[in-house]
């Protein structure tokens, strides 16, 4: 193997060192776990849950703005959550054309059935760092976003 061979080796691309890669990892790794842990409701349900909880009744574009959802996600989990009764929506009366979203009272009794499972999920994906990496990782993350 030449010099120029092994430069160029040092420098390859490797699919295992990149962000993307790992925080889909990651990703996974948080999911297996969320699954494991809170069966009756998805990920993306769940955010929605919390943040009706956390801020009380929303417009659908606002609930999707705060969670990160563009309009169609969230139109189908808001859909989805009022069929099973979780969610209630009514219109906005103030502008007809606004749907506003809000819990249903099973659906404050799922989210807080599961609550402390939620933090129970962040404590064990975080687990294999001490607490001085997990303040440091999520404010990097942050950053990020």
């Amino acid at each position: 193997m030449g010099k120029t061979d092994t430069s160029r080796a040092k420098t390859r691309y490797q699919l295992d060192r990149q962000i993307g890669f790992i925080l889909r990892r990651v990703t996974q790794r948080h999911l297996s776990i969320f699954g494991s842990l809170i069966a009756e409701l998805t990920p993306t349900q769940f955010a929605a849950l919390a943040k009706l909880h956390e801020v009380g009744p929303l417009s659908q574009n606002a609930l999707g703005r705060l969670i990160a959802m563009d309009a169609a996600t969230i139109k189908g989990v808001v859909d989805r959550l009022v069929v099973r009764g979780l969610l209630k929506t009514a219109r906005d009366p103030d502008d007809r054309r606004r749907t506003i979203i809000a819990l249903s009272d099973t659906g404050r009794e799922v989210f807080l059935a599961v609550e402390s499972k939620a933090a129970d999920i962040s404590a064990e994906t975080l687990a294999p760092l001490d607490p001085a990496e997990r303040v440091v990782l999520l404010g990097l993350l942050e950053r990020l976003v």
